[in-house]
């Protein structure tokens, strides 16, 4: 068997596997959502050139598995209209690409928003398009994951950047009956953030993290919907070396801020990474270079929003796998 490239075929969205001359490839799926057009495509690839089947990845992507490394061109081939469609979402994808350009920024994932969700706060899947077109195709191994709510189905918590949709409610006193429903509800199920007193609902905005449930939970439509915003949690990971959840990094924010946040963390990895390994995790990076160094290369030239409430310092924790 011919020798094979193995950084150009992972960077072309091919997976190196445990079988000689076998590979598995990676379809892009931005936010979990795919036309069921494209469907035939994966059966044709899976059938014709794997093993007859798709593994469904945790990123939301599909993996065609059992492929031969030989085959790689004619499948480039057959994944045109794929990566069609991403340069119709207008992802700046160059003309004579053959295949996927990159893979080291992972499928962006995202929970079904308010399409389907009574709970989302927003498009989960426009905003993984915007965020698509921001940042892919890059080399840099980020994952990103979207929520509408802070029910967080998607697990941003374990995410690089996870984005958590926030509302801010509205309350018309001269609506509301007494009727407590989204005060319980929220000492019983949330933070707590809502009070009775005096025949009124008080909302502690210290408490609210901007769930919106006191909008659903009120007969009377005393809550409504204000302006929608975002929570940014950072760092979040999995792995060897310090598994960890995400910590806040933004809250109450708007999301054009927040791109440019994603933006400029690339521009931040290309100047700290350590060259060395074949990739390295953004949260590594910080970790050796500081949070107050991130924070502020970061947000050089971004103008947050007046609600917007920034992270001083974040304390880590976590677990390390010492067993001294």
């Amino acid at each position: 068997m011919q020798d094979m490239n193995t950084k150009k075929l992972k960077k072309n969205a091919y997976r190196i596997t445990k079988e000689r001359g076998i590979t598995a490839l990676r379809i892009r799926v931005p936010g979990g959502h795919l036309p069921i057009k494209f469907f035939d495509v994966i059966k044709t690839i899976a059938e014709k050139y794997g093993n007859g089947s798709v593994h469904i990845t945790t990123r939301q992507g599909f993996e065609i598995p059992g492929i031969r490394m030989e085959d790689m061109e004619e499948i480039n081939q057959l994944i045109l209209p794929l990566i069609n469609d991403l340069k119709g979402l207008g992802v700046p994808i160059p003309r004579d690409t053959s295949g996927y350009p990159a893979s080291g920024t992972r499928n962006i994932s995202a929970c079904i928003g308010n399409r389907v969700c009574q709970y989302a706060n927003y498009d989960t899947t426009a905003l993984a398009y915007e965020i698509e077109k921001a940042v892919y195709p890059h080399d840099f191994h980020v994952k990103i994951a979207l929520t509408g709510c802070p029910n967080d189905c998607i697990k941003a918590h374990m995410q690089d950047f996870g984005i958590i949709g926030q509302v801010e409610p509205h309350y018309q006193a001269e609506r509301c009956v007494g009727c407590q429903a989204c005060v319980k509800n929220c000492r019983k199920r949330v933070t707590g953030a809502l009070q009775f007193i005096n025949e009124k609902v008080v909302r502690d905005a210290q408490r609210c993290i901007g769930c919106g449930e006191c909008i659903l939970k009120c007969p009377t439509s005393a809550w409504t919907r204000g302006k929608n915003f975002y929570r940014v949690i950072i760092m979040g990971r999995t792995g060897k070396k310090n598994p960890r959840l995400a910590q806040t990094f933004l809250e109450w924010v708007e999301i054009e801020p927040v791109i440019q946040i994603i933006q400029n963390t690339y521009q931040f990895i290309d100047k700290y990474i350590d060259r060395s390994l074949d990739k390295e995790h953004i949260g590594y990076i910080i970790d050796r270079e500081g949070y107050q160094k991130f924070q502020t290369e970061v947000l050089t030239g971004v103008v947050l929003n007046k609600e917007a409430h920034l992270a001083q310092s974040i304390n880590y924790q976590g677990y390390h796998y010492n067993r001294i």
